[in-house]
């Protein structure tokens, strides 16, 4: 048998990480010995415990310890982080360690360092002469990178959970559920949207076509005119429907004030992107009043950045859309890091998209109608993410009252 100690510290109770740990080396067929366990008593305390892991041999108990450090377990006995220099560009050994979206240390030269601009299935490049880590995407790397391998003198910080009942991040204990009361989580919301704005903070909007066809692009516009929304991420679509009814008042042909059909109403997305085309961009048609109202007016007569990520699906499409999924990828990382809160609106793809280079430190919000958007965001990594099963028609008017109030 071979053997390892590690620690966990925290309120690693109140947020299940200390029985996840214990299912985790139980299930891979490892055991465990409890040697410390120090229970924190008031809301303040932290909870500390050290547990001796073992396992058949030196290779399961490897892969038992890299599960373990993704909920936050260091090893006792501190290691300098195993670093390997790369010998082919997008290639790394095979023992990579491979990034959580966690806050994330290394440890080189006998001292901490915060792992930079930290994201998901990355890879850690160290740099000891200047004393940086960072993440970097696989297809990024290039021969010389200095890149962590193994889990020695590594340690993630997951998101604690509070063990308070104040906030809408702790009201909402369950994952995912349509059988919330929905006028009580939208106020937690708005407050703390508030708190944010208050503090100077960012917030981002993820957002998908629903916006548009179900009325709702001139209360999204109303919010990024009054400075809630900071960056928008979308694709062809909300883009291209919020145009069409800015220049026509229809989402997909359906007038968006009375839901009839428009006669030959289905030519009329085709049209905006036509009418965008003619200027050039979305922003050259506003300069030129071709354009003169919507979500896509306000981001570019507020200076509000936004990202229009394209997909195989998309008609046009229109001149902003990035086309190559890479260097979308790259627009968005350029916001990611800099935000504090993420609205998620109606849009699987990209609000999964959004989550796999998110910190996990960012708050996260998904209003979806379909239960499943929030539950494949969490499959996928994003597990600080908080769903709520809702129209989005109904919620962001409610929403937006409940600013005003709060105003």
């Amino acid at each position: 048998m071979d053997f390892c100690q590690i620690e966990l510290s925290g309120h690693i109770i109140d947020s299940l990480i200390l029985p996840k740990a214990m299912d985790i080396i139980m299930d891979m067929g490892g055991d465990f010995k409890v040697l410390e366990f120090e229970i924190g008593k008031l809301k303040t305390d932290i909870s500390y415990t050290k547990i001796e892991v073992s396992a058949k041999n030196s290779k399961r108990l490897n892969e038992i310890i890299g599960e373990l450090s993704e909920i936050g377990a260091s090893v006792s006995e501190l290691k300098n982080a195993n670093l390997v220099e790369i010998k082919q560009d997008k290639v790394a050994p095979e023992e990579f360690y491979s990034t959580t979206n966690h806050l994330t240390f290394v440890y080189v030269d006998n001292k901490w360092l915060e792992v930079e601009n930290i994201e998901m299935d990355c890879m850690i490049v160290v740099e000891p002469q200047n004393k940086i880590a960072y993440c970097k995407p696989i297809n990024y790397l290039v021969k010389g990178d200095k890149i962590v391998v193994g889990y020695d003198g590594i340690k993630t910080v997951p998101p604690e959970r509070s063990r308070g009942k104040q906030g809408f991040f702790e009201f909402m204990n369950s994952e995912v559920s349509s059988e919330k009361p929905l006028m009580s989580t939208i106020d937690d919301i708005a407050k703390q949207i508030k708190e944010i704005k208050d503090n100077n903070g960012k917030i981002l909007l993820v957002g998908g076509p629903a916006i548009a066809h179900t009325g709702s692009a001139p209360l999204v516009a109303q919010l990024i005119r009054e400075g809630y929304i900071d960056v928008l991420f979308a694709g062809n679509a909300l883009a291209t429907h919020d145009i069409e009814n800015a220049l026509y008042g229809t989402s997909l042909g359906i007038c968006t004030e009375n839901g009839w059909a428009v006669s030959r109403g289905h030519r009329h997305h085709i049209k905006a992107i036509n009418e965008i085309n003619k200027h050039g961009s979305i922003s050259s048609a506003v300069e030129n009043g071709a354009l003169k109202k919507g979500i896509m007016y306000e981001c570019v007569k507020n200076n509000v950045p936004y990202v229009l990520a394209g997909s195989i699906r998309d008609d046009g499409p229109l001149p902003d859309v990035i086309t190559d999924v890479i260097k979308a990828q790259d627009e968005m990382r350029k916001y990611a890091q800099s935000v504090d809160m993420v609205i998620m609106v109606a849009t699987m793809l990209h609000s999964i998209a959004t989550g796999n280079i998110l910190p996990s430190r960012v708050k996260t919000i998904c209003i979806d109608v379909n239960p499943a958007t929030v539950t494949k965001l969490a499959d996928r990594g994003t597990a600080q993410a908080k769903g709520i099963v809702t129209d989005v028609g109904a919620f962001l008017p409610l929403l937006y009252e409940k600013l005003l109030e709060l105003k």
